[in-house]
């Protein structure tokens, strides 16, 4: 029994030291998959189990599947670009206001449509308005990196994992908003300050004015309609406390579809573009987390959780800080899947769940592989040939995360 503990233990740290590195490049969903593989084949994990653990994600897949099609449709319709060249139009010269205008993008990007979104699409869009500009891109990208994340808990639909921390059952739109309205307004607010502050060297001097911009076709504004709608039917599915995954995926589709008929395109050329390869990433730290469950790591979790309960205050801005940085070690992705599974053995107070929310949505800020918005912004801006070690990302992770964690869960503490 020791011995299968351990195993199990060594392999689930292996695959997700592989999901953050990504040692010779390969994608992190293969390491992922194959840690829970390797589960399977050594018999630590009955395929049964695996199999009810790949299927807790249900809602959380459509949720991508929906998400991923919308933003794919727009990026490809120009939606992005048009908006990222009329950001830059509107700085009227002035590099702080572009990169206000870039920080207030990626603030409606990421509510609406995900902090994946913002990373994957926007990113592209606001380098290429940078360059045309002749501004310094990299305020600008870290920008949209760190808004990913500051921004993730306006809505429950603005973060994958918020879906997986709460187990794929929203709080009701109206709890949620008393929850975060105001640590989201902390959370962005203090994280714009503190990246303004680090980066202004960089942002001093003036910009182009008037950028060249392609008038949005027929199609980009019939994707923005739909990703309208989307934003609507979410808002109304998680005021009724409905599951969110379903319609994001038929509106996703919908809109798809409507936006390839229109503009004579063929949806596969779409589909063909989607990062699909995120379904089965998310699929494998399923498994493993419900592999580290079955050793019972999890339950001291859980009971840690039930000890912070008897000091819910103290207790919450514990659990928050933890596992915010524990996000940076192990990614967010699992770290919420952990903390997930333990409140649902612990039943702690709303207080330390929000904190523990807010801790795995903005924690990641700290580190470039902190969560899988960073890490495909990383991918993002090497296509467009920059890069950012992890020590210089980690400087700025410092100077503009702690602050914006203290003053988001200080936020959530005084409303009780």
């Amino acid at each position: 029994m020791i011995l299968a503990t351990g195993a199990t233990w060594a392999i689930c740290a292996a695959a997700t030291a592989g999901v953050i590195g990504r040692p010779f490049r390969w994608p992190e969903a293969i390491w992922a998959v194959a840690g829970a593989a390797l589960l399977l084949v050594l018999g630590l994990m009955p395929p049964g189990a695996a199999l009810g653990a790949v299927g807790k994600g249900g809602d959380v897949y459509l949720f991508l599947i929906g998400m991923m099609v919308l933003s794919e449709t727009a990026r490809e319709q120009g939606l992005f670009d048009w908006v990222a060249a009329t950001a830059t139009n509107h700085a009227q010269g002035s590099t702080a206001r572009l990169f206000a205008l870039v920080y207030a993008t990626g603030i409606v990007t990421t509510t609406f449509l995900s902090n994946d979104a913002t990373a994957v699409v926007l990113t592209p869009a606001v380098y290429a308005a940078a360059k045309k500009a002749k501004a310094d891109p990299l305020p600008l990208l870290f920008a949209c990196a760190l808004i990913a994340n500051a921004a993730s808990f306006v809505l429950p639909i603005s973060n994958p994992a918020n879906l997986v921390l709460y187990g794929g059952k929203m709080p009701p739109l109206g709890q949620w908003f008393g929850s975060f309205a105001l640590p989201s307004i902390a959370s962005i607010a203090v994280t714009f300050v503190a990246l303004r502050w680090a980066e202004r060297a960089r942002l001093t001097g003036t910009c182009e004015r008037d950028v060249a911009r392609d008038r949005l076709s027929a199609g980009g504004k019939a994707a923005f309609a739909g990703i309208a709608v989307t934003a609507l039917l979410l808002v109304v599915m998680s005021a009724f406390d409905l599951p969110l995954g379903l319609p994001t995926c038929l509106a996703g589709v919908a809109t798809t579809l409507g936006v390839c008929t229109l503009a004579r395109r063929s949806p596969v050329a779409v589909a063909k573009s989607v990062s699909w390869s995120v379904l089965p990433l998310v699929a494998g730290l399923f498994v493993l987390v419900e592999a580290l469950d079955r050793t019972g790591v999890i339950g001291h979790v859980a009971d840690a959780l039930r000890s912070a309960a008897s000091d819910p205050v103290k207790g919450a801005a514990a659990s928050g800080t933890i596992l915010a940085f524990a996000s940076n070690l192990m990614n967010n992705l699992p770290a919420g899947l952990v903390a997930s599974t333990a409140v649902a053995q612990a039943h702690p107070p709303r207080l330390i769940v929000d904190a523990l929310l807010i801790g795995v949505d903005l924690g990641p800020n700290l580190s470039i592989t902190g969560s899988l918005a960073t890490i495909l912004w990383l991918q993002a801006i090497r296509r467009e040939g920059e890069d950012v070690g992890f020590w210089r990302f980690f400087k700025v992770g410092c100077i503009t995360m702690i602050p914006a964690l203290v003053a988001a869960l200080g936020a959530r503490l005084l409303l009780g």
